[in-house]
């Protein structure tokens, strides 16, 4: 067998991170970009990661340096499955300790957006990009990414494909809609034996019901967030709204709290918060119902935007009868509150410098 051809190493410890990847690139040339691609992605966040960001040049000009022009040939030329580099991330991930998944994480659910000049970028169109809270041209991918209160790294990814771009548009077979896309990556990681808690995801999600009953036929557990303004029929007597419910629940002050209960929020640094939750029983949702819904929030009299939580879940209440026919862990207000948040810490997390952890 011929001798391969040393190649410039990376730091410690990205060096023995990155032989790990090896046997997946011929060529010499590939396993020395692949060690400068990881450098760039390492490298401080003051802009994008875009090519000449990666390859630690000048914006624009620096395009044409031969760094830039080897990382381009490295990403879009060079012989390497991609698919490949991404089971062996994962594998590397689930085989340390410090990293591997397990029934106390959850599986986020999220889409990602990225503005793009032109036409000629695959799946791109002019459509909602989430994370930038606007319509413009860009692409769309909707994400797996597992979680607990000390880790977080993707998982897998699918990018969503606009209408337009079927003959058909959206009653082609072909199209998929991001709710298909999700459930599709949740069905991945449930054939994987991928271990987590719950699956959780924003309001564009928990405001589905085919999406909810596809997890549900998953025999998955989940806890999504609600509009605040969802409500369902009821007699024009009854209560039939999420807010309505949480003036009638008979707060006063904190000494007289109703039927809201002091739940404590722990966080990474090892702070603590008390909030305060309600667990609704009122016509669809209830302790032994299909489904809970909870409302979490720092104060009950006025229920602040930024710190209120209406969540939807599956998990069995403890003592409750669904309990013990389910297959599912129970799971105390207090824990619901502590999945949906690991959901809210990757956000924060992320947004500021865009970091990915454990992602290549």
């Amino acid at each position: 067998m011929t001798k391969r051809k040393a190649i410039p190493t990376a730091p410690e410890p990205l060096e023995a991170y990155a032989r790990h990847f090896d046997d997946l690139f011929g060529k010499s040339n590939q396993r020395d970009k692949f060690r400068r691609y990881l450098e760039g992605l390492l490298l401080p966040t003051e802009r994008n990661k875009t090519l000449t960001g990666l390859a630690n040049t000048e914006p624009y000009v620096g395009a044409q340096h031969p760094r830039a022009q080897g990382m381009q040939w490295f990403l879009s030329e060079a012989s390497w499955q991609e698919k490949h580099v991404q089971q062996r991330r994962l594998q590397v991930l689930f085989e340390e300790p410090g990293t591997a998944p397990n029934g106390q994480g959850v599986l986020v659910i999220d889409e990602h957006g990225d503005r793009k000049k032109g036409q000629k970028t695959a799946h791109i169109g002019r459509q909602y990009l989430a994370n930038l809270g606007k319509t413009d041209n860009g692409v769309v991918s909707v994400t797996s990414l597992w979680a607990d209160e000390d880790v977080y790294y993707p998982i897998d990814f699918e990018p969503y494909t606009p209408a337009d771009y079927f003959a058909e548009g959206k009653q082609d077979p072909a199209f998929r809609t991001k709710l298909k896309i999700a459930l599709q990556l949740v069905q991945r990681a449930v054939q994987a034996h991928i271990s987590f808690r719950a699956v959780v995801a924003d309001n564009f999600y928990g405001e589905d019901c085919s999406f909810r009953q596809g997890l549900r036929d998953l025999n998955t557990g989940y806890v999504l967030a609600l509009k605040h303004s969802h409500a369902w029929w009821h007699p024009k007597a009854e209560i039939g709204s999420l807010q309505a419910a949480a003036k009638a629940a008979g707060w006063v002050r904190t000494e007289q709290p109703g039927r809201w209960i002091k739940v404590t929020r722990t966080f990474r640094d090892g702070s603590s918060q008390d909030w305060w939750a309600l667990e609704l029983d009122i016509r669809p949702y209830g302790p032994n119902k299909q489904e809970r819904v909870i409302i979490a929030t720092t104060d009950p009299s006025t229920l602040p935007e930024l710190t209120t939580f209406y969540l939807i879940t599956n998990l069995p209440a403890p003592g409750a009868r669904r309990a013990q026919d389910s297959d599912g862990v129970v799971a105390s207000m207090e824990e619901v509150v502590r999945l949906y948040g690991l959901r809210m810490w990757v956000e924060q997390s992320r947004h500021p410098g865009e970091i990915r952890s454990g992602s290549v």
